[in-house]
């Protein structure tokens, strides 16, 4: 059985990140994983959202927060839309050109209900294969591992993470952190006394 992996290279990740803008467009894919990488969300739990978890239809614009209660642990997370989720759910918007409040982000072509977690795993799969030198530990989870890894290299607290995550110790949010002997190698390497 292998294991989910973060994607850890920023030059693939930007081309995974891009492959359903630029070279085959599909913006409710594209949107699917941006969504991923910028909420840290479980896939039951993103493919959950609908427009009114987004987008305030009384006052017509989006909203700056997702509240979601996460399915696995029963609580409330309070989610910050940044930039890069705000576009890609403009564009999306666009795209739909008309949307209803209980109307699923990542609705199925085929019904009113969302994509399947099979789905939204061969959405996935097929960008990662297409964009990633490795793609063989690439899944739904890694993009919620790839929220964690990069925050970590950028400095977040673990501790933080962890709140994040909603995980009941360090030990759960280290593993998704993806640190392998090679980062582990490169500190002992650097440090020069």
């Amino acid at each position: 059985m292998s294991s989910t992996e973060p994607i850890r290279n920023s030059n693939e990740l930007k081309n995974f990140i891009n492959y359903y803008k630029q070279e085959e467009l599909n913006p409710r894919n594209f949107c699917l994983i941006v969504a991923g990488l910028n909420t840290a969300l479980r896939i039951s739990d993103l493919l959950k959202l609908t427009w009114d978890d987004v987008f305030n239809f009384a006052e017509n614009i989006f909203r700056s927060h997702l509240i979601v209660k996460e399915s696995k642990t029963d609580k409330f997370q309070s989610i910050a839309i940044n930039k890069e989720l705000l576009d890609a759910l403009l564009s999306l918007k666009i795209y739909l050109k008309k949307i209803e409040p209980c109307q699923y982000l990542f609705e199925s072509n085929k019904s009113n209900s969302p994509i399947s977690r099979i789905q939204a795993y061969r959405i996935i799969k097929k960008a990662a294969v297409m964009t990633l030198a490795d793609s063989s530990h690439i899944s739904c989870h890694s993009l919620r591992k790839t929220f964690g890894y990069f925050a970590y290299k950028k400095g977040t607290n673990p501790a933080l993470l962890m709140s994040i995550y909603n995980h009941s110790s360090f030990e759960i949010t280290k593993r998704y952190l993806g640190i392998n002997q090679d980062e582990k190698d490169s500190v002992f390497l650097s440090l020069h006394f």
